[in-house]
């Protein structure tokens, strides 16, 4: 070196030193990592991943004099950064996989529903008189049919049939809604 030049500290760590670091404690902090990952091989290797990334910027710590090892501080950045995770995955809703989203039953907003309704009021109203009151009782007012046939004064034998033919005839009126008059 000559007078007047000055040298210049690497600022990051050599690349020999990262795979000695790798080779010499990877296998316990990803062991480490594997355990406050639950279980789950690819976060904990993401984040031995980025351990080494924290040990590649910051190779002041690596080269300090104050500790025999740096397995510790490895650890306590790993074990660090886990926490950091957990806590990011905990404070945002929980992901929702396609199969869930395929099998997830559609609602109808209100405006919908209110318009369906609508649509039914104004098709029962086309029924005569007799198939409208079994409807009503039955379906809509919750009667058994022997309720339906003691209020109407008709046989049990007759409410069903109405019923049927009722429902039979709404089917052809609302035809959209064939699959819900089942």
């Amino acid at each position: 070196m000559t007078a007047g030049t000055t040298t210049i500290a690497p600022r990051t760590t050599a690349e020999h030193e990262l795979a000695a670091l790798q080779r010499d404690h990877g296998r316990p902090l990803f062991a480490l990592l594997l355990r406050l990952s639950d279980g789950d091989r690819q976060r904990a290797e993401d984040l031995v991943q980025e351990t080494f990334v924290r040990a590649w910027q910051h190779p002041e710590a690596l080269r300090a004099d104050d500790f025999d090892s740096v397995r510790p501080w490895l650890m306590t950045v790993g074990r660090r950064l886990a926490i950091d995770a957990r806590r990011a995955r905990q404070a945002r809703p929980a992901e929702v996989g396609d199969h869930i989203l395929d099998n997830a039953r559609i609602c109808a907003d209100h405006a919908e529903r209110s318009a369906a309704t609508l649509d039914v009021r104004e098709a029962v109203k086309t029924l005569t008189p007799e198939h409208r009151e079994v409807l009503v009782l039955v379906y809509f007012q919750g009667a058994s049919v022997a309720e339906a046939a003691a209020a109407l004064g008709i046989p049990p034998g007759t409410v069903k049939s109405r019923a049927y033919y009722a429902l039979r005839a709404l089917r052809r009126v609302l035809p959209g809604y064939a699959a819900d008059l089942r």
